[in-house]
């Protein structure tokens, strides 16, 4: 009889059993205290010898220069495309932004618009920034987007689902909008100020790359807090362990709350200590933000501009 029960249990839940067990190879033990002691000493003893020239150049060329705010409109996108094409003409010795990053309703204009070479078009889909739709459309907003042009898609995990512990859940969806994005890049946001805890940003970072993630994103940046230097050193740590696992190099990318250049030169730091140089290309290393743009190219070009 137990033996009947047992497999039937089994019969269940196979999807659970695999979660688990991808889950069970990875140090989920993390303690709130020590990354913010590890923190403290990589921002202590490490990010002055990273506060140079190149590396705010670097920077510059990570950039997701993004707009997300309700009074968007076509012609407010396409100026601020146009600004990303005329810097190539008014900098032509500095890095572009790595991606313009929009709406959905407007990665058309942005692919029609943008004509510099190697500029990513990024849209955040699936109901952003709650992640709070039915799964149906949310794969179709993505897939219209990939459609529009849009070269990379960013989501956000279902925390809800998350933090209820319905981990099927989460990797299903995951799961369904990596297959609405095709062959495009897509990068999940964890939206880590609702997960609060050291040891859930790891897990969340786990169970979003398992499912399909391309790029692992810190927030929205519609809710505080919002990125922060222990959720990246977390979600640099997850990265680093799914690499030695697997063989498969998953991209990081801190957004909202970047205020300052050393706001962006400490998530650099972070990136350079636990992943090191195979992570430090644009490739591999993003930066969410519109404010972060013109204090950068003011450091580099040493005066106070505001192009973008």
């Amino acid at each position: 009889m137990a033996e009947h029960h047992h497999h039937e249990h089994h019969h269940e839940m196979p999807q659970k059993s695999r979660i688990e067990e991808a889950l069970s190879k990875y140090n989920l033990d993390v303690k709130d205290e020590e990354v913010k002691e590890a923190v403290k000493k990589i921002i202590a003893e490490k990010v002055h010898e990273n506060d140079t020239l190149d590396v705010k150049k670097f920077l510059m060329g990570s950039v997701e220069l993004t707009t997300l705010k309700t009074t968007d409109s076509d012609e407010s996108v396409l100026a601020f495309t146009e600004r990303v094409n005329q810097f190539e003409e008014a900098y032509p010795n500095l890095p572009h932004v790595a991606t313009i990053c929009v709406y959905p309703r407007f990665a058309k204009i942005v692919s029609e618009t943008l004509e510099v070479e190697g500029v990513e078009v990024a849209c955040v889909s699936g109901s952003f920034p709650s992640s709070q739709a039915l799964i149906e459309v949310k794969t179709i907003e993505t897939s219209l987007a990939v459609k529009d042009g849009a070269t990379e898609i960013d989501i956000v995990l279902s925390v809800g689902a998350f933090l209820s512990g319905d981990y099927e859940t989460v990797c299903d969806e995951i799961q369904q909008m990596k297959e609405a994005c095709g062959d495009k890049k897509m990068k999940v946001i964890l939206e880590t100020g609702c997960l609060k805890t050291a040891a859930n940003i790891k897990t969340a970072s786990i169970l979003a790359m398992y499912a399909g993630a391309d790029y692992i994103k810190t927030s929205t940046g519609k809710l505080e807090p919002a990125a922060t230097p222990e959720a990246a050193y977390v979600m640099c740590q997850a990265i680093k362990e799914y690499y030695d696992e697997t063989g498969i190099q998953i991209g990081f990318k801190p957004a909202g709350g970047l205020n300052s250049v050393m706001d962006a030169l400490i998530y650099y730091t972070i990136v350079k200590e636990v992943l090191g140089e195979k992570w430090l290309t644009n490739q591999w290393f993003r930066m969410g933000t519109s404010r972060l743009a013109n204090m950068l190219l003011s450091e580099v070009i040493g005066e106070e501009t505001k192009f973008f």
